[in-house]
């Protein structure tokens, strides 16, 4: 699938400014009113690498996650402007790795790596159908 477009160094930018729906206090941790929460950077990382590759895939196709790890190095503050850059670091058939570097207006707050997978729509969701197909049984 390597030939729709994509290939390794390409990245992506976006930028988010940090609202309350952001913060750590949101996300149930009291103790840091302000400061940007993890899973809200998590989030943000994720969106980076999904806006580079998916754009570029042919139509019924779609990626998803399968791996992410990351490092949440500094806090940010609720106001501030975070840029994170998702760049493709490799390609397996269709799997598609990325690092991604997350900064705010004073430097790196953060980075990763995240792996995801390109697959057809319509087979996921026939699997994801059958997976739970059992719930909607009545004893």
């Amino acid at each position: 699938m390597d030939s729709l477009g994509y290939k390794i160094g390409m990245s992506k930018t976006i930028q988010k400014v940090v609202t309350e729906e952001d913060t750590a206090h949101y996300y149930g941790s009291g103790a840091l009113k302000d400061l940007l929460a993890t899973p809200i950077l998590t989030a943000f990382m994720i969106e980076a690498s999904v806006s580079l590759i998916d754009p570029l895939l042919p139509d019924g196709y779609i990626t998803i996650g399968r791996t992410l790890s990351i490092e949440h190095l500094l806090p940010t503050v609720k106001g501030m402007t975070v840029t994170i850059e998702s760049k493709i670091s490799g390609i397996d058939r269709n799997k598609i790795n990325f690092d991604i570097i997350a900064y705010d207006e004073l430097g790196e707050i953060g980075k990763g790596q995240h792996e995801r997978y390109i697959v057809k729509y319509d087979i996921l969701m026939g699997k994801v159908q059958h997976r739970f197909s059992s719930l909607d049984s009545t004893p």
